[in-house]
């Protein structure tokens, strides 16, 4: 992926990567109502109970907190473009981290279900860019 003729698809796969990771951290708060996966953060933190069998349960608690927050810093970083690299990064070893830990709790088929290895290859797809296209990454900082 270089060249001009890959900037809009490029902001595509950034916006693609950020909404999918916003809507989730959406969902454990309730926004999707009838439509959701967990639907309150008590149900998101007893599946990350599930995910997180192999932690103790204080750990587990706190990797729900750590991934929503991270759930919406590297998507915020994607859709703004700043620090571009660092965020699909990011991104992409969260949902590997997710991915793997779907597989070890849940099955193979899990992940594959819902797509968290194409979203995690896509991020670090993304990460290796050159240049990122519409991004406050390419602002040039000016002295006054």
């Amino acid at each position: 992926m270089t060249g001009k003729n890959i900037q809009f698809p490029q902001l595509f796969l950034r916006l693609a990567i950020s909404v999918t990771m916003l809507s989730a951290v959406a969902d454990r708060f309730g926004f999707w109502g009838k439509n959701s996966a967990w639907g309150n953060w008590e149900n998101f933190e007893k599946y990350t109970r599930q995910l997180t069998f192999f932690l103790p349960e204080s750990l587990s608690v706190f990797s729900a907190y750590a991934a929503t927050f991270l759930e919406i810093l590297f998507p915020l970083m994607l859709i703004l473009g700043f620090k571009t690299k660092i965020g699909a990064f990011g991104a992409g070893f969260l949902l590997l981290i997710f991915a793997l830990s779907m597989t070890l709790a849940l099955g193979v088929k899990a992940p594959l279900d819902y797509s968290v290895w194409v979203g995690s290859a896509a991020a670090f797809l993304l990460a290796n860019q050159e240049k990122y296209s519409f991004a406050m990454d390419n602002r040039k900082l000016t002295d006054k």
